[in-house]
């Protein structure tokens, strides 16, 4: 049993979807599930269409929904012939349950509204390349993760209930391998109790493969994506961009802590604990060498850099010029949990406290307007986080050449510098 999740760019256009056929066929007596992600931009287009809800502007909403519903609908046509109208049935049912909501008026948060919303994408897309794998021979079951993945409804970061859903792994998943070898389902998505979506956090379809290849005790786990490795950087960011071809479970989490978009922070505990191999090969040349994630020490790693746009800098200074102590620190952090904002770089003084925040402007104002009542409010944006793990000052003086530092925390291992 091995688990394969597929992301947008391996199922963004027909040719693509097509391309992923190919890669299976490698695969014919092998047990798989797969997790796929929304194709494309899918999943941006439906953050649109979900803040055009809420801010009232209804018809934007749903010509902006009705983009997304024909963009869906076309792929499909290109694709399939003797499943189309089964297919388009099931997009139907899966645009209605978007539909609906749109034409009403937003009386939640945001959060829950988006989870509703958002998660169609990862639908519609195992949708297709479910029905075009079966019309091209190769055998699948289609299944809707939220039957599967329980959750709380912590909208946009919800938490999975591992007992309930370790539960429906063993009763509605595992049987189906007595039928056929591969099971489709989304990544990214769960579902309450209450029958609401909920989403696990952005890139949250690495790990929803995670939990999958746990529960299901799984062989490995693979990450087909467009590069032909993990990098230590972003090639569209940096085109000398250098291969990695092995890495630990500790690393990897390191470059995900601090932002690194290859691997869902999540993704690595699950796999972890059961001591399952990770690997990322590129869908384009599955001959690449691809990378090597595993438990083992491993040496001489080249600089490993991670730039985060479009940061804030809140600067804290007590009120009375008392010391920052237990209590408002304590204070603090129960109001990061509560409006469920991490800060991505914390640095304390006598009388103030200073962090970096994605720039989350809902977020970043009930944060500003809480913590106004325990310290004087600063807030500064427009900054960039420059994090380099297995720095030499060669490459910080580089990368930091011409720029303002305005905060800069320093290890052994990792530099991080706050900039303008």
């Amino acid at each position: 049993m091995n688990v394969f999740k597929f992301g947008g760019a391996s199922v963004n256009s027909v040719d693509r979807i097509k391309n992923v056929a190919g890669i299976l066929r490698n695969y014919p007596n092998e047990k798989l599930l797969i997790v796929i992600s929304a194709m494309g931009k899918t999943t941006n287009a439906l953050e649109k269409v979900v803040e055009a809800f809420f801010a009232g502007k209804k018809e934007e909403a749903l010509n902006l929904f009705h983009i997304v519903k024909e963009t869906h609908l076309t792929t499909a046509k290109y694709l399939l012939v003797k499943n189309y109208n089964s297919t388009e049935k099931q997009l139907v049912d899966f645009f209605t349950e978007v539909e609906w909501l749109l034409h009403d008026k937003p009386v939640r948060e945001f959060d829950y509204y988006y989870d509703q919303v958002v998660c169609l994408g990862e639908l519609l897309s195992t949708a297709i390349v479910s029905a075009y794998l079966n019309e091209a021979g190769i055998s699948n079951t289609w299944v809707d993760v939220r039957d599967i993945f329980r959750t709380d409804d912590n909208f946009r970061d919800a938490n999975i209930n591992w007992e309930e859903t370790q539960q429906n792994v063993n009763n509605s998943i595992i049987p189906l391998y007595d039928k056929t070898n591969i099971v489709m389902t989304q990544g990214f998505i769960g579902c309450t109790d209450e029958n609401e979506s909920t989403t696990l956090g952005r890139e949250g379809s690495d790990y929803t493969a995670a939990v999958f290849a746990n529960m299901m005790d799984a062989a490995a786990q693979t990450i087909w994506k467009d590069v032909e490795s993990v990098m230590n950087a972003d090639p569209k960011q940096f085109p000398n961009a250098q291969p990695i071809y092995e890495l630990n479970y500790d690393e990897v989490i390191e470059m995900a802590y601090y932002g690194a978009q290859v691997i869902h922070p999540k993704t690595i505990k699950p796999l972890q604990n059961k001591g399952i191999p990770l690997y990322v090969k590129c869908f384009l040349d599955p001959s690449l060498k691809g990378t090597y994630i595993h438990d083992e020490s491993v040496k001489g790693l080249p600089p490993i850099l991670v730039v985060k746009d479009n940061q804030v800098l809140m600067h804290l200074h007590s009120l009375d010029y008392s010391f920052v102590g237990e209590k408002p620190i304590s204070r603090l952090y129960q109001l990061l949990a509560e409006i469920k904002i991490k800060p991505n770089l914390l640095q304390s003084g006598a009388v103030s406290l200073m962090l970096c925040l994605d720039d989350r402007s809902d977020k970043i104002e009930k944060l500003a307007i809480a913590a106004s009542e325990l310290f004087e409010v600063q807030v500064e944006k427009g900054l960039t986080l420059l994090t380099i793990r297995h720095y030499n000052q060669s490459i910080l003086a580089e990368m930091t050449d011409g720029k303002t530092i305005v905060l800069k925390q320093q290890s052994p291992d990792t530099v991080q510098v706050l900039m303008k």
